[in-house]
């Protein structure tokens, strides 16, 4: 079956199956080319006659990401698939009606330089089946959409997702979803994202709710670093670091660029790297968005905001240094973003290591955004923890990141999920914690009340899965 819809762009056509219909490749703007890969995005044209919504779009250019034994393209995706016209969203609905749904955007992660809409995790059926409509995007990565440059726009990777929540607001209800109800949610580097849109004035009356998962309210660069991600880009493409020379370099030289990039030391006087290093590109902002929130819409979003227990695990134990790790790495690491290092009685060096990580990259900046949220919104705020321990890679995996995603979208079940090197190992996911999880993502979605009390200052309390 293939249902029609007509949008203000022009009519697409779908495809209908148990779930719903599905609706894919909708541009939201224009495809970036040249020069213009380094401009704010700009409105899509439309097109005639019926577009055909069954095929999933080209994807961002990116590099392919390796993490050893552990296999995780079901979150990268396909990796680079190769088109001008990436700027699109899929759409998973109950059905392209008048229902006015509740609708959830979701932005992937992938340090800011890999991963689309289309990866296998975020597969919609679970949601349209239980009444909501969710939309997945794109958005420029690496270079074209986060290197700092005069004469360009910063952040133009989160400037295409304010395009994109336009396009709900705008055109959302034709595929039977309510634009005065939609819950904003990001994961790892989308999730830093979300909470900048938080702090962001132009995302004002754009989502009513937020879900950040895995993120940081302090993970953006300060310009001084990004200067020199830029010094270094320039230099090793042998262009000066205009928009006009870096407009005229292919795209295949920004993917090939990006090793040479990796482990710059970013720490300044004033700032440590907030990314330790795994990727060379983030937000760019005079100001932290934790510290930054009443500058948005922040104080009337609704907002579930977590990490996972482990979240370093991912970054050593799948690359074979959780158990080599030494002590002198965990004094190396801790020195490194200015943080002292756990040491709990009978912990190793390889968890305490993996503690510093986590801290660093997403626990600090989430405790702050939680906070400054409580403290603004007037108990609107949810804290979660998730400590479910994946058994992969002979149980060493443990609640690392990313490993929520599968519960969060309800295919924990999926046998591409599983094997010793699948992201949640050999055996069966836990009965009932998919189930579980998901219904808060959706009844948060609906009513804004996830089930279970707000957070406060004086009352911080944190809903475990």
């Amino acid at each position: 079956m293939h249902p029609i819809v007509e949008t203000p762009a022009g009519v697409v056509r779908g495809r209908r199956d148990a779930a719903g219909e599905r609706y894919r490749a909708i541009p939201y703007a224009a495809a970036p080319t040249g020069a213009g890969r380094f401009g704010p995005p700009v409105p899509h044209p439309g097109w005639s006659g019926v577009r055909d919504g069954t095929r999933p779009s080209p994807t961002a250019p990116q590099p392919v990401r390796n993490f050893g034994r552990l296999d995780l393209a079901p979150y990268f995706g396909p990796g680079w698939v190769r088109g001008d016209e990436y700027l699109t969203v899929d759409v998973h609905t109950p059905a392209a009606d008048a229902g006015r749904r509740p609708v959830v955007v979701f932005v992937h992660g992938g340090g800011f330089v890999t991963g689309s809409g289309r990866a296998a995790l975020y597969d919609g059926r679970a949601f349209a089946r239980d009444g909501v409509v969710l939309v997945t995007l794109n958005y420029r990565l690496g270079v074209p959409g986060f290197l700092h440059l005069d004469g360009a726009p910063a952040n133009r990777g989160l400037l295409d997702v304010l395009a994109a929540l336009g396009w709900v607001r705008d055109t959302v209800a034709a595929f039977g979803g309510d634009p005065a109800n939609v819950t904003l949610v990001g994961q790892s580097a989308g999730a830093t994202i979300v909470g900048a849109l938080l702090a962001t004035r132009e995302a004002k009356g754009l989502f009513r709710r937020a879900i950040v998962q895995s993120g940081s309210g302090t993970g953006a660069f300060t310009p001084e670093q990004a200067r020199r991600v830029t010094a270094a880009a320039a230099a090793a493409l042998d262009v000066e670091p205009t928009v006009s020379a870096f407009g005229a370099v292919p795209d295949e030289r920004f993917v090939d660029v990006l090793p040479a990039l990796s482990g710059l030391d970013l720490r300044t006087g004033t700032a440590t790297d907030p990314l330790v290093g795994l990727s060379p590109f983030s937000l760019v902002l005079d100001t932290q968005p934790a510290d930054a929130l009443a500058d948005g819409p922040a104080a009337d979003v609704d907002l579930v905001i977590g990490t996972n227990r482990e979240e370093g695990h991912l970054y050593l134990v799948p690359q074979g240094r959780f158990e080599t790790s030494t002590d002198a790495d965990v004094a190396a690491l801790a020195a490194r973003v200015g943080a002292d290092a756990p040491a709990p009685e009978g912990s190793t060096p390889g968890e305490r290591r993996s503690a510093v990580l986590g801290r660093a990259l997403f626990g600090a900046g989430t405790a702050r955004m939680t906070d400054a949220h409580a403290r603004i919104s007037g108990g609107r705020t949810y804290a979660y923890s998730f400590g479910h321990r994946s058994g992969a890679l002979g149980g060493r995996l443990g609640a690392t990141h990313t490993v929520e995603l599968p519960f969060v979208f309800d295919v924990a079940d999926e046998p591409w999920l599983h094997g010793d090197t699948g992201l949640l190992g050999p055996g069966p996911a836990p009965a009932g914690l998919a189930a579980r999880m998901h219904g808060a993502w959706v009844a948060f979605a609906r009513t804004g009340d996830p089930g279970w009390p707000p957070y406060a200052p004086g009352r911080p309390v944190t809903e475990t899965f």
